[in-house]
């Protein structure tokens, strides 16, 4: 049944190679154990094909178990529920599980870790994985033992008959070997009756060390003989590189090389202090470039763009029709600013070569997608390139690991030694991708007793078409990079849950948009939930009903609904007649209001309800959120402390979001370049946040880390008119718009 070829720990141990690995408990700080360079000569080949047991899971001899996932940790808590699974199927101990991620060479590429599908996707790839492994260690064991399998106990990863007798380890079946076998869709899983991992609340072990210092980023990965590289970015975003004075920083000691291909240039030194200040001191010159448009023009700019053709994400009925036989039509316009990653730490990484052969460590959450794009920029082959993950300062989204990567490949080419690249922070503001903007035009039609009869909707968003977002070094240098617009899927939940008799949705895909586009967490599912809902709630209002009444009326989802009443519970909700309503907006500096919202995300997976708190100063046009309630349906919970951590995340940087960022640019280049011009939320505004979740512990798991981002930036625009009576549809809801909403009121 199992194959004598070398095991993984042996194939591991004889490579001298560089792995991510972490256990429950750690033996030692995560990610202190790391060899100093990576031999892809040396490595034998291993199996990462999906159908393969062997790419998810390897057994040593003395029975502790090995995950292999392609999907990383950016921060969610996916390390600790992935280990939570396997120890589920394999009746392990959490203790003697360790997981090695993302690793090009080892891993599996189960693709990006992004869009919430890491336990959706992933996750259940690997419990299949486990429990394939589980049924073939089963039938050896009673080979060996002499009972048939029914009659095995298996505990904390040992096998005795249920008659008594020494039990064995899982080692003393596989230890050495590889299992040699396709994943089985019908091997059986365990039933959710007998769980005693999974929907347990399992603290993650990779917070201590982070907490206390001990912990091994990637901006703290060295290798012998490490240089450091800086890249001096354009004054303007098109503009051409003319010349380069390399004598101009001759006397910053340990400068190594200066290198410069087309646009590209960029500085190595022995230090990082020394490449930095070269960077600084390097004179070169450039053209002009004043291609973007004006930010006070944005809106006419995104309208004016070329259309190159239109998604329609849902048509029933005539909505178009019936918005002229309604007897009262109401229309508004919403749009949601140009937003950077804003991640608090600056994007890094390592690159070697090594007998013409390339290994770059990165926090990348992509890094199977990575090593493609670094081979093709360098035009090498695949295998000889491979991407080790490394923890960085956190992802949500394409930022700037990629970016650094390819930095980083660049220059460890050009001087034939190991380079380290860390951005700065005006690289982190100014270069990374953005969130586009968007913009939408909703329509909607109600009847003489204030049923919504039509619902239509225009979404204006760059085309997309998925792949990955260009390199910036390689787009500068010449070199082959991936082209067209991205990203892709961010048209979802532009339709809608609710049983409309008429509804016409369109997705108008722009030619172009300002900035390289990339995805910032719930992408699309942000923007197109908060124009939705916030629209949904002036229905509401112009019809006199309760909002959380009003979305109950149509909705035709079991689900969804389950998860509306008990929002009632939870936030203590009580309806409000629009009298009511108005003597409260009518008095004080201060009004408070509560806002209600909702989402299926995208229309297919985990449910969301959220009732929102805020107060607003109507002199000052300040908006403090004071407590969010939060209902969730993501199905099989996996970890619901890893889920309440998610949950709690996403409240904390969308209320950031929808209050305070945006972008700020002039004709050339992106002019918010630190936390200055860039404001995030700060300690004294988090609001409390108070969640209940529905465990269905025999359906699908569904994703937790993007979903209930959705639902913010709606829920403070509903409580900001319930609280003083206007409508706020542009984010983020700064003072000043507060105030010139309220002074057309």
């Amino acid at each position: 049944m199992f194959s004598d070829k070398p095991s993984r720990r042996d194939f591991l141990k004889g490579t001298g190679i560089l792995v991510v690995s972490f256990s429950f408990p750690l033996p030692s700080p995560p990610g202190t154990a790391r060899a100093q360079s990576a031999d892809l000569s040396a490595t034998p080949a291993k199996t990462v094909a999906l159908d393969e047991v062997d790419a998810y899971l390897a057994i040593d001899s003395s029975g502790r178990v090995t995950l292999y996932s392609g999907k990383v940790e950016l921060g969610t808590g996916v390390r600790t529920a992935l280990t939570q699974i396997v120890a589920e199927e394999l009746d392990v101990p959490l203790t003697r599980i360790g997981v090695i991620e993302g690793d090009s060479a080892l891993t599996p590429a189960q693709g990006k870790t992004w869009g919430s599908l890491t336990i959706q996707a992933g996750g259940v790839q690997i419990r299949q994985a486990a429990a394939t492994a589980r049924q073939a260690l089963l039938q050896e064991a009673g080979k060996q033992l002499g009972a048939p399998v029914s009659d095995l106990i298996v505990e904390q990863g040992t096998v005795r008959p249920r008659s008594g007798g020494k039990p064995k380890t899982y080692g003393d079946f596989i230890g050495g070997k590889n299992f040699s076998l396709k994943l089985d869709k019908q091997a059986p899983l365990k039933d959710p009756a007998n769980y005693r991992i999974v929907g347990q609340p399992v603290p993650r072990n990779d917070i201590p060390p982070k907490v206390t210092g001990q912990f091994t980023y990637v901006h703290d990965f060295k290798l012998p003989g490490m240089l450091h590289g800086r890249v001096l970015r354009p004054p303007a975003i098109g503009a051409n590189l003319q010349s380069v004075d390399e004598n101009s920083v001759k006397d910053i000691p340990g400068v190594v090389k200066v290198v410069r291909q087309g646009n590209f240039v960029g500085v190595v030194a022995e230090s990082e202090w020394g490449a930095i200040r070269a960077v600084q001191k390097l004179k070169a010159s450039w053209s002009t470039w004043e291609g973007l448009p004006e930010q006070s023009k944005l809106w006419e700019y995104v309208r004016a763009t070329k259309i190159n053709k239109d998604d329609v994400t849902s048509n029933i009925g005539n909505a178009e029709q019936a918005l002229e036989q309604a007897s009262k039509r109401i229309s508004a316009t919403y749009d949601f600013a140009i937003h950077t990653h804003g991640s608090i730490g600056p994007s890094c990484a390592v690159a070697e070569f090594k007998d013409g052969k390339l290994t770059c460590w990165s926090a990348s959450q992509a890094p199977h997608d990575l090593r493609l794009q670094l081979a093709a920029m360098l035009s090498m082959k695949d295998s000889d390139a491979r991407v080790i993950y490394m923890d960085g300062s956190g992802c949500y989204g394409r930022n700037g690991h990629e970016d650094a990567a390819a930095d980083a490949a660049l220059l460890a080419r050009a001087v034939d030694r190991p380079v380290r690249v860390q951005w700065m922070r005006e690289d982190e503001h100014g270069c990374d991708p953005k969130g586009p903007p968007t913009l939408m035009d909703l329509q909607a039609g109600l009847d003489a007793s204030g049923s919504v009869v039509a619902w239509y909707s225009q979404l204006y968003v760059p085309e997309g078409g998925g792949g990955n977002v260009r390199l910036l070094a390689a787009e500068a240098a010449g070199l082959p990079f991936e082209k067209g617009m991205f990203p892709g899927n961010i048209i979802n939940n532009s339709a809608i849950p609710y049983a409309f008799p008429h509804v016409r949705t369109v997705a108008h895909r722009l030619a172009e948009t300002p900035f390289r586009p990339s995805w910032i967490r719930a992408p699309g599912r942000m923007q197109n939930t908060f124009c939705n809902e916030a629209f949904l709630d002036e229905l509401a209002a112009a019809a006199d009903a309760d909002p959380l009444e009003f979305r109950l009326r149509y909705l035709n989802d079991p689900r969804g609904t389950e998860v509306l009443k008990r929002l009632v519970h939870l936030a203590q909700w009580q309806g409000r007649s629009p009298a009511e309503r108005s003597a409260k907006q009518a008095t004080g500096e201060i009004s408070s209001g509560r806002g209600i919202t909702y989402v299926k995300y995208e229309l297919a997976r985990t449910y969301v309800g959220a009732v929102a708190d805020v107060e607003v100063n109507r002199t000052r046009g300040e908006i403090r959120v004071k407590h969010f309630a939060i209902v969730q349906d993501c199905g099989q919970i996996i970890n619901p402390d890893g889920v309440r951590n998610q949950i709690e995340g996403n409240v904390l940087q969308t209320v950031s979001r929808t209050l305070k960022e945006e972008l700020t640019f002039d004709r050339s280049r992106v002019t918010s370049l630190d936390w200055g011009s860039y404001p995030i939320l700060t300690f004294p505004d988090i609001p409390d946040v108070d969640i209940d979740l529905i465990d269905r512990p025999t359906e699908k798991p569904w994703g937790v880390g993007e979903p209930s981002s959705a639902v913010v930036p709606s829920a403070i625009a509903n409580a900001v008119f319930d609280a003083v009576g206007v409508r706020l549809r542009s984010v983020p809801f700064t003072p000043a718009k507060v105030r010139a909403a309220l002074q057309k009121a």
